[in-house]
């Protein structure tokens, strides 16, 4: 999460020994007054009455579903299939469980791939500004370990701390992942337990566990050779495994066909 600590900044003096050898070194600490939290869940978020009033009102119309696609990212001309699918991306579908413990996933994971210019990282900037809960990377600035955990030795204290990556912090969210075929093919596996199973599974430096990445991710990659070659084949003109191709639930293919 991304908080705002307002505090008061002091000093811990070391004693003893440890004074002696840190000289004028001190370790330094906030005393917190205040904690303010940035990023919230759908659950968290209050309504006024004249919200719910107005919600109540938007439900009884027709064209609900065509209007609210529309309201995103309105300065995209064109493109309704697309809009309604990060529409329904924002909503999210069931996670069914079933009696065996077996777990359905619901969250979607959609995949836009076409011809550059087309607006595709610009309609990924608007999802991470709608969507109450959202984190954007590129593919490039990524690795594995940035994307999923972590495990980091504290230079002060030497205890070995887990840290989660972007995935794990888009928990109950959505991760908008741009330049997804620019990612090396050792990091684009990480992703493979998030997408289907919705954990991260991290067994390093002694410290065994599972973390919740109940993300969905909206990725974005460019054709093979930059073009979209229409003589060839989806599978051909996108340059990634067939095994993550298939964790996408939608993909889209945006072409800027010449005139």
């Amino acid at each position: 999460d991304i908080v705002t600590v307002d505090g008061i900044f002091l000093v811990q003096p070391y004693k003893g020994y440890r004074a002696i050898r840190a000289g004028l070194a001190a370790e330094t600490y906030i005393e917190a007054q205040q904690i303010t939290n940035h990023k919230k869940n759908y659950h968290d978020i209050d309504l006024t009455a004249d919200q719910k009033t107005h919600l109540k009102k938007m439900s009884n119309d027709e064209k609900l579903y065509d209007k609210m696609a529309a309201s995103i990212a309105p300065e995209i001309f064109g493109m309704s299939d697309v809009k309604k699918a990060l529409l329904l991306l924002l909503v999210g579908g069931v996670t069914r469980k079933m009696s065996d413990k077996m777990k359905i996933r619901g969250d979607l994971n959609i995949l836009l791939c076409g011809d550059p210019g087309v607006a595709k990282s610009q309609l990924l900037k608007h999802i991470t500004k709608i969507a109450p809960r959202a984190v954007y990377t590129t593919g490039k600035g990524s690795s594995g370990v940035g994307l999923t955990a972590a495990v980091i030795r504290d230079p002060s204290t030497g205890d070995v701390t887990l840290e989660g990556g972007a995935l794990v912090l888009a928990d109950k969210g959505i991760c908008c992942i741009d330049e997804f075929d620019k990612m090396d093919e050792y990091d684009q596996t990480a992703i493979h337990e998030v997408m289907e199973q919705q954990t991260v599974s991290v067994a390093k430096g002694g410290i065994t566990t599972t973390l919740n990445a109940r993300t969905s991710i909206l990725a974005a990659a460019n054709p093979l050779l930059g073009r979209y070659d229409t003589k060839k084949s989806a599978e051909q003109n996108i340059n990634l495994p067939t095994a993550l191709l298939s964790r996408f639930d939608m993909t889209y293919l945006l072409l800027d066909s010449a005139d």
